[in-house]
């Protein structure tokens, strides 16, 4: 027989290459998510690309960051502190609302482009392959900025009263990151569900609305029978607002179990969210 020269030189006739066999997960392998950091740089380019999409071609720019919690504040502080005289007991009533807004302006702006990321990148998800999660996490990060700004405001409010910090501010990271957390339990989840029923985009903004009323960001927890304060840490966004009002003031008492039930739905969500979103990944580029 003739030799054979190549890299097919000391192959058997009819060798062929290894077989590669793929079988399904279980359980949280199946989750891939050591794959998000395998595609760390695909992740910073989506979150650069967002940030130049938001501010791109807007006369104010990176103002619009800080404007929108303080134009916020100073609604809440006209008509329910002035008009209706709703206080915050121990605090200026605009320290009070902005400790408030600013973490439900990172949720709700997380939320809100997390759950229509994957819609919004219809072009290149049957184009080219990365994992899928990386399109709502990427849109929630990319409001870190927004938020790292508003707390710059946040202590210049703070400030301006009087208010100094305690040694409770050491936990503005924890919830912080529970915000974040929050709007991607839910972003992951409703993103993979707008891929097929294109009604997320129109109930998401009424949803938004609610939720904003049913979270203590412009009245104090004392407004709620004590009985019931625990049972509203189901609103994950109330336990983040309650510990993080307390992080960055000090004042009052920590909301230690609305936090903790609060932090349980997160994270039960959060688990379900990324069973659905990576069940029904594979059928995004034939759906979308």
């Amino acid at each position: 027989m003739r030799s054979v020269a190549g890299p097919l030189a000391g192959r058997r006739p009819f060798e062929t290459s290894p077989e590669t066999v793929v079988r399904r997960r279980r359980g949280f392998s199946g989750l891939q998510l050591r794959e998000l950091w395998e595609y760390r740089d695909v992740g910073l380019f989506l979150i650069w690309r967002d940030l130049k999409v938001r501010f791109r071609q807007t006369a104010f720019g990176v103002v619009w960051a800080i404007l929108q919690p303080l134009l916020l504040t100073a609604i809440f502080t006209i008509f329910l502190n002035r008009v209706a005289g709703v206080y915050a007991y121990n605090l200026p009533y605009a320290v009070f609302a902005l400790a408030g807004v600013v973490p439900w302006t990172l949720f709700s702006r997380a939320l809100i482009t997390s759950s229509t990321s994957l819609v919004e990148s219809a072009s290149i998800i049957g184009k080219v392959y990365f994992p899928r999660l990386l399109l709502p996490l990427a849109s929630a990060t990319s409001y870190v900025v927004d938020f790292a700004m508003s707390l710059v405001v946040l202590a210049a409010v703070m400030v301006v009263y009087g208010v100094a910090p305690t040694i409770s501010i050491l936990f503005v990271p924890v919830f912080s990151l529970m915000a974040l957390a929050g709007a991607l339990a839910f972003g992951v989840w409703l993103s993979a569900v707008n891929v097929r029923y294109r009604d997320v985009n129109f109930l998401l903004p009424f949803i938004v609305q609610l939720w904003l009323l049913a979270t203590p960001i412009a009245y104090p927890l004392s407004r709620i029978p004590r009985h019931w304060q625990t049972l509203l840490g189901l609103n994950p966004v109330a336990g983040t607002v309650a510990g993080f009002r307390w992080a960055v003031t000090g004042h009052s008492r920590p909301p230690t179990a609305m936090v903790l039930v609060s932090a349980g739905v997160i994270v039960g969500v959060l688990v379900l969210g990324l069973v659905y979103f990576r069940r029904t990944e594979r059928t995004f580029a034939d759906i979308i």
